[in-house]
């Protein structure tokens, strides 16, 4: 509550020169507790986004012992009232906020929650269309409102830096028909799947949009927010205009790859499994890329009557001060020869699998990011069903599952080796990613339209 005496203050009004306060907010989202080093010692900070009643909304962030007492108590929705914090200077580079200034609290911060106000909106979004990002400079940081046309699966991966993340992607479209691939991170990513299924209106607050492989993709902040269930009024014309033809509309998408997807798939040539076979006869030095459409039709279990592997595991040390972890093969004590040491392991899947479409098939050796797009599954869910759920069965049960389920893009790379002196050309797949069907429906509609049109000349 605030003091006695005291009216709290308009977040709008707030400013550097107002000295004492106390403001009355909703927390809108909330950012993940993170530890930091400054000189000789480590601080602890989480940040939030607050939103009152008259609709101004600012960043604050709690620091070290504010950081401890209030990390739990401050949750997503619900209301407090704040006080006793230090206005500053917005820093534009993390804040998204309109708001000129930002709040910073320390172990003095006095924090009450108070009683819901229905008043206050659960989020504020400035939105903005899709088709007008194609002109934004970037990077540029916005709200959006669309329909999820496609949702990926979770993929857990390690990043440069040696960090375990999570991620998901999805691609949104909007009345303008123009699509956008954005990706989620941690419990975002996680979250259920079927609340992104069946093709809902979402809007996403925090949309950070850069240039990604030639075209415009977004991922959302761990300050923005997902409405899965909207009620705006933009929410209700996207939904309206998807029901009443925009399913079947041709998009127009900003980002490429279907929505930040492997760099390569760019330079990949659009080929179906039977030009891929034609194709691949005629690599020289250079290794060529393909873009297939395809399903997952059979994994490659055992070989002359022995047992394979479906993953091994790798080393995840950082070499010689690089950001890539090693990712050799380790032995089953952990040692990796190529580090020469035991240290950090975590499982690969390396498959043999074959990938039918409606001309033929073709069996591909498949690395670990698009064996676990493939199969539906991490490596370490992998591991732990055929250690601890059921053993190698049940694993075998789950992926066979996957057969024919979905159709996939892979990317292919076909590149010239050697065997016993013979050269030969290997064709792998480097990465697999759901097919957005709305997307593929589309474009088969364009060829069967141009095949119709060239039968009638």
């Amino acid at each position: 509550m605030a003091p006695t005496g005291q009216c709290c203050l308009p977040i709008s009004e707030l400013s550097a020169y107002v000295q004492r306060w106390t403001i009355r907010a909703r927390v809108t989202s909330k950012s993940v507790l993170r530890t930091f080093s400054k000189g000789a010692g480590n601080g602890k900070v989480f940040h939030v986004h607050l939103l009152d009643v008259h609709g101004g909304e600012i960043r604050a962030s709690f620091f070290n012992e504010a950081a401890d007492k209030l990390f739990e108590t401050l949750q997503v929705g619900k209301c407090y009232s704040l006080s006793r914090g230090s206005v500053r200077i917005a820093n534009r580079q993390f804040n998204p906020c309109n708001h000129r200034y930002e709040i910073s609290f320390d172990k003095m911060a006095e924090v009450e929650q108070v009683a819901d106000d229905g008043a206050i909106d659960a989020v504020k979004l400035n939105l903005t269309d899709i088709r007008s990002l194609q002109s934004r400079t970037l990077p540029c940081n916005v709200d959006l409102c669309g329909i999820v046309t496609a949702s990926g699966p979770v993929v857990a991966f390690t990043s440069r830096e040696g960090k375990e993340l999570v991620k998901r992607e999805i691609t949104i479209a909007d009345d303008t028909a123009t699509s956008i691939g954005v990706t989620l991170w941690g419990e975002r990513a996680k979250q259920e799947g079927s609340t992104l299924e069946g093709h809902p209106v979402a809007c996403l607050k925090g949309v950070v949009v850069k240039e990604w492989n030639g075209g415009r993709s977004g991922s959302l902040s761990e300050s923005g927010a997902l409405v899965t269930s909207p009620t705006a009024a933009e929410a209700q014309r996207v939904r309206q205009w998807w029901a009443q033809g925009g399913s079947s509309q041709a998009l127009t998408p900003l980002s490429a790859a279907g929505g930040g997807g492997s760099a390569r798939a760019a330079n990949a040539k659009c080929l179906d499994l039977a030009e891929v076979r034609t194709a691949s006869e005629r690599v020289l030095q250079q290794p060529e890329l393909y873009s297939v459409v395809c399903r997952l039709a059979l994994v490659q279990f055992a070989k002359k009557g022995e047992t394979q592997p479906l993953y091994y595991d790798a080393c995840q040390e950082l070499r010689d001060g690089k950001p890539m972890p090693c990712n050799r093969r380790v032995d089953g004590s952990g040692f990796c020869p190529s580090c020469n040491r035991a240290g950090k392991t975590a499982p690969r899947l390396t498959l043999r699998c074959r990938f039918a479409d409606c001309g033929d098939v073709a069996w591909l050796t498949t690395f670990h990011e698009a064996a676990q797009q493939a199969i539906g599954m991490t490596a370490e869910q992998a591991r732990a069903m055929e250690q601890t759920e059921g053993g190698r069965e049940a694993l075998e049960a789950a992926i066979m599952g996957q057969y024919f389920g979905r159709p996939l893009q892979l990317t292919l790379r076909a590149k010239l080796d050697s065997y016993n002196g013979e050269a030969r050309t290997n064709v792998s797949c480097i990465d697999a990613r759901p097919v957005p069907r709305g997307e593929r429906g589309r474009a088969m509609l364009r060829e069967v339209r141009e095949m119709l049109a060239a039968g009638s000349d």
